[in-house]
């Protein structure tokens, strides 16, 4: 139960840091705005897997992450009016984007293995 309160809370300030970013976005280097929002919302995906699967292997954890930010930006691609229409609320717009990037399958692989490299560092530290 604590563990998956843990991966819980770090989701949390995920999406803390991230809506932080899009407010403070002025205030952020142009190389590191351009791919830390996607960054963050897939290390927030990974906690979310996570807490789901609190005592799976982390390597599993963050392949089903991957995968599923892999597919929602693949998604993108899809452009009819009805999913078209839920990506213009800001909550569509937060959870599926807009359009398709290759760098953001870049940033969502940096997420995850961020994600990935705390857990494993934090779980062989306590052992």
């Amino acid at each position: 139960m604590k563990r998956r309160f843990t991966f819980f809370l770090l989701a949390v300030l995920s999406v803390i840091t991230g809506l932080g970013m899009r407010k403070f976005r002025k205030h952020v280097p142009d190389y590191l705005d351009f791919w830390i929002g996607d960054a963050i919302w897939a290390l927030m995906i990974y906690w979310m897997v996570c807490v789901i699967k609190p005592f799976s292997k982390l390597a599993h954890n963050a392949l089903i992450a991957l995968l599923f930010c892999y597919v929602i930006e693949l998604s993108q691609l899809y452009q009819a009016d009805w999913i078209n229409a839920i990506r213009s609320t800001t909550l569509g717009a937060l959870v599926l984007g807009h359009g398709f990037l290759w760098s953001d399958l870049l940033a969502y692989t940096i997420g995850v293995s961020f994600g990935y490299l705390i857990t494993y560092a934090s779980i062989n530290n306590h052992n």
